[in-house]
């Protein structure tokens, strides 16, 4: 484990620790590394199964089986903010469900942010992104835009206290208007929906989240392109 802190030190993404100087009133944006299973952004955490800690180069992850592996953090980590990015770097890996809920947030008046994999069975995955209660339900989905799973990306859900958009490897793929929270306290879950149903079958390298609407050139994008 200790060399795993070292060459994610040496990656440069330790670098964002949510401290900002005291004069600064805005929230402080959070980095959650997900290194470990039993602390996730200063959280004790819940473990579903046996999440794998696996240095994938370059990023090390937890990486999760697709049927019992998952993670339970309690806290919300967008409570409070009226605008928000959630930037998420993963991998789907092929075999896994058809529908998988890799990241869910959800405060104690059922307001819930959901993003999502389609697996479409040919080496192919979409992404579905959701904000929405019982009475408010916005998805994002368009299952032409297709992209090769086994391999590392950054996925982005932004709000803008109007509109919702998701990006992926900091391209915009869909936006939709949309009357959203701010939420409350709650909880949130990796490789798994709450309930404890679609698996989420790769890997979760890190989580970043932001009290603004980022635009796409302040989205991260993998270090190849």
């Amino acid at each position: 484990m200790r060399s795993i802190y070292k060459i994610y030190l040496a990656t440069g993404l330790w670098a964002l620790t949510g401290n900002l100087p005291a004069e600064r009133t805005s929230p402080a944006p959070m980095l959650w590394p997900i290194i470990q299973t039993n602390l996730i952004g200063g959280h004790a955490s819940t473990v579903l199964g046996s999440p794998r800690v696996v240095l994938d180069p370059p990023h090390p992850a937890l990486f999760f089986n697709g049927s019992t592996d998952g993670l339970l953090v309690p806290t919300n980590p967008l409570a409070g903010w009226p605008q928000f990015t959630v930037e998420i770097l993963f991998k789907p890996e092929e075999g896994g469900l058809a529908e998988q809920r890799f990241v869910h947030i959800q405060d104690t008046n059922n307001w819930r942010v959901m993003i999502e994999t389609r697996l479409d069975g040919h080496g192919g995955w979409w992404l579905d992104t959701f904000l929405g209660n019982e009475r408010i339900r916005q998805p994002l989905i368009d299952p032409r835009r297709v992209h090769p799973t086994g391999r590392w990306y950054w996925v982005a859900l932004t709000y803008d206290g109007q509109r919702m958009t998701h990006y992926i490897d900091g391209e915009k793929e869909l936006t939709a208007q949309v009357a959203f929270g701010p939420m409350g306290p709650g909880q949130t879950s990796l490789g798994v929906r709450q309930n404890k149903v679609y698996w989420f079958k790769g890997g979760i390298s890190t989580l970043r989240f932001h009290p603004t609407a980022l635009t796409p050139r302040q989205l991260q994008r993998p270090p190849q392109k």
